[in-house]
């Protein structure tokens, strides 16, 4: 039987040989540990149990470290992986295009489908890293590290649950079990150092905003950086537990009201009625983006793919839309919509579906790229969730059992009665905000033209306080809606593609937590209309002024909610109803002739 060591070679031989003779790189995803029998697949696990998993903790901190360290221009470094996202605009595995533009299409309903090849790519290279290293610990504990290598699947970061960073990617340096015993490397969840700097061809000067960081020129990446340039986890840490409960009502609500895949898919969805407009997968996702970059890569979405803690984030994300897929099996991708940016391979105003190639990601060595009805499923990269057990459950079952999990998650509440969620008693104190019969939501939209750089919209149950840089995490602070620009792309100017941006901001767990026990329209409507403000603030912690962004339209809905009986069973939502006078007559509010796009 072929040592490890000796696979390892022969498949990096194998991709020289492919590179040689112009064949592609075949991303097939992980098909080692899956049960050939069962269908059973490894997991990808929550970081916060994945870094007690020992051996396979180890071999992931080592397999990343060492792609990172690899030289720049090898197909599978950290470097052109990362790369293929946005930066630099070229070619990626011979898959050249037209456009001087990224790879990644945002804006697209080819959003959720594009990023499941793209991270089974990284967890392929991760893969195959482990292997070489598993084989080199001693013949004591290399078969523990041979079986972990073996079934290795990446983790992923649920904001939703844990809205702070890992800690474990807040530190330069990380203590692991290697080959040559215990030992402290250099923390490759920390930061990517680039070897060297790329040229201004690779990364060019855009993206950032005015006053913050030249992202392009640092050696290595940052997050929320402060005036050296130095990450800030700390603060980073303080606006998303600021931001914890509204990120965690957006999730649930739109897995529990969103059953149609073009609405649920991103940002620029648009079926002519306004459905899906205002949540969705790529708006949550954005918030993350924005919440720990703050200035930094992440947030500068051109270069947000080599800050490593994107892959813990994208990760979850991808496992947002498997959870959407089991719970809604008969829905599917039956959407067409017109791109709304050029991508590499792709014109704005071009029509994208289920058949649009998804690349530059090759299925096979021939040239064939994925889809999204090839790519639709994670068992075709030979993974799964701790949700989602499909191989041993049919479809309802499967639905049934994923929706007791996402209760259990996102809407943990024990015996629910008619009387315990009225709107109209005081005992609704402790329930969850996503067990309320009735939703309240701000919304906002925002033309596409007003957006120079990156920047919050930070809403408030009263006044912001006085002091700019505490905005972000301040004790009245409901959440920030993230307004981000993806910048690497030109945009269609077919009218036809809406050019409007639009956010959603639950308002139950800021009234709950203000001790509202009362949510009855004819409380929240005065109490809204006098304690709703917001603030505009740019991501340099610079704040704006309203009248910098003339598009700014803020109004509030209430939506009747029937809530969950059962376990296995989600809230039935009625009709939202706007509320035109709660922001009628303030800056960025609703004004007489506007429309309320619902």
């Amino acid at each position: 039987m072929l040592s490890v060591a000796v696979l390892r070679l022969a498949c990096s031989l194998v991709i020289a040989v492919l590179a040689a003779l112009g064949n592609a790189f075949a991303i097939r995803g992980i098909q080692a540990g899956v049960n050939a029998y069962t269908g059973e697949r490894p997991l990808r696990q929550e970081f916060s149990t994945f870094k007690n998993t020992g051996p396979a903790f180890d071999l992931y901190i080592q397999a990343l470290l060492r792609s990172q360290q690899a030289d720049q221009r090898q197909l599978l470094s950290y470097y052109e992986v990362a790369g293929v996202h946005g930066v630099p605009f070229r070619a990626w595995d011979g898959v050249t295009g037209k456009n001087w533009a990224a790879y990644c299409p945002h804006g697209s309903v080819l959003f959720p489908t594009w990023h499941r090849p793209y991270m089974a790519l990284y967890e392929q290279v991760i893969w195959l890293n482990a292997q070489w290293i598993a084989a080199k610990y001693p013949a004591s504990q290399r078969a523990r590290y041979r079986a972990a290598a073996l079934t290795l699947r990446i983790p992923y970061w649920d904001w939703s649950v844990n809205p702070t960073m890992p800690p474990e990617v807040n530190q330069p340096t990380i203590y692991i079990k290697a080959p040559n015993g215990t030992i402290s490397v250099p923390n490759p969840l920390y930061t990517y150092t680039f070897h060297p700097l790329p040229s201004n061809d690779d990364f060019p000067p855009i993206g950032s905003p005015p006053n913050g960081p030249k992202v392009w020129s640092l050696r290595s990446t940052v997050r929320y950086p402060d005036g050296n340039n130095q990450s800030q986890p700390d603060l980073i840490n303080r606006q998303l537990q600021a931001n914890g409960a509204a990120l965690n009502s957006m999730t649930y609500t739109l897995l529990t009201q969103q059953p149609d895949y073009g609405p649920f898919s991103n940002t620029r969805y648009n079926d002519g009625s306004g459905v899906g407009r205002y949540n969705n997968i790529e708006n949550i996702h954005n918030a993350i983006h924005m919440l720990v970059g703050n200035g930094g890569h992440m947030s500068n979405i051109p270069y947000s793919s080599f800050d490593p803690i994107f892959w813990l984030h994208h990760a979850n994300t991808d496992r947002l839309f498997a959870l959407w897929q089991a719970v809604y099996p008969q829905s599917n991708f039956t959407s067409s919509q017109v791109s709304a940016y050029d991508t590499l391979t792709i014109d704005a105003g071009q029509a994208e579906d289920i058949n649009t190639p998804l690349a530059p990601f090759h299925s096979d060595d021939s040239g064939t790229l994925w889809t999204s009805a090839t790519s639709w499923t994670t068992k075709e990269f030979g993974y799964s969730y701790p949700e989602i057990n499909d191989w041993a459950l049919n479809s309802s079952q499967l639905s049934s059992n994923v929706k007791t999990r996402l209760n259990a998650l996102y809407n943990p509440t024990k015996t629910i009665s008619k009387r315990s969620v009225s709107a109209d008693t005081s005992s609704s104190i402790g329930l969850s905000p996503n067990a309320m019969n009735i939703q309240w939501l701000a919304k906002i939209r925002i033309s596409k033209s007003d957006i120079a750089s990156p920047f919050f919209v930070h809403l408030y149950l009263g006044q912001a306080p006085a002091d700019p840089n505490s905005w972000s995490f301040a004790p009245n602070l409901i959440a920030s809606h993230s307004v981000i620009d993806t910048s690497m792309h030109n945009t269609a100017s077919d009218p036809a593609i809406p050019t409007t941006l639009y956010g959603q901001i639950p308002l139950n767990p800021a009234l709950l937590a203000a001790g509202n026990s009362n949510l009855s329209s004819s409380k929240m409507v005065p109490l809204l209309k006098s304690q709703l403000t917001w603030r505009l603030q740019r991501t340099d912690d610079v704040p704006l002024d309203v009248g910098e962004v003339p598009s700014l339209k803020v109004h509030v809905v209430g939506q009747q909610v029937k809530p969950r009986v059962r376990e296995d069973e989600f809230p039935e939502y009625g009709k939202a109803q706007v509320y035109r006078e709660v922001t009628s007559g303030k800056a960025g509010g609703l004004q007489d002739g506007d429309d309320d796009l619902e």
